[in-house]
């Protein structure tokens, strides 16, 4: 395998874009959250917020798929070093998802107060 190290700009960003490619091709939730990320975007575009709130749930979108893909790295790399069951390895796989839980928690909570700023701004 050739290293990532100190490779062009193009290079690295291929290797990046492979990654997501094959996450989203095997990750049925990465695929989901993806969705989901759209219809955020379609929201904004519908109700055009303050720009804070696009950085907002936009940042938010990025750390619930960035979670996504470090869950994806984590297990794949925990099944290759350690393919047979082993409780250290679930906690560590478990550890994972709970990291993902806590960032889609996070969108939902900027969601939701989108949402109770739309409706305290409404006529």
């Amino acid at each position: 395998m050739e290293s990532h190290k100190n490779q062009r700009f193009s290079a690295r960003l291929g290797f990046a874009l492979r990654g997501f490619a094959h996450a989203m091709r095997s990750e049925a939730s990465l695929r989901l959250q993806a969705l989901a990320g759209v219809a955020a975007l379609l929201v904004l575009l519908l109700v055009r917020p303050p720009a804070v709130w696009w950085a907002l749930v936009l940042l938010a979108s990025a750390a619930v798929l960035a979670a996504e893909l470090f869950n994806t790295a984590i297990e794949h790399l925990a099944d290759v070093l350690h393919p047979q069951q082993s409780s250290g390895v679930r906690v560590v796989k478990d550890c994972a998802a709970a990291a993902v839980l806590i960032a889609v928690l996070g969108a939902l909570g900027v969601a939701a107060a989108l949402l109770v700023h739309l409706l305290w701004a409404a006529p």
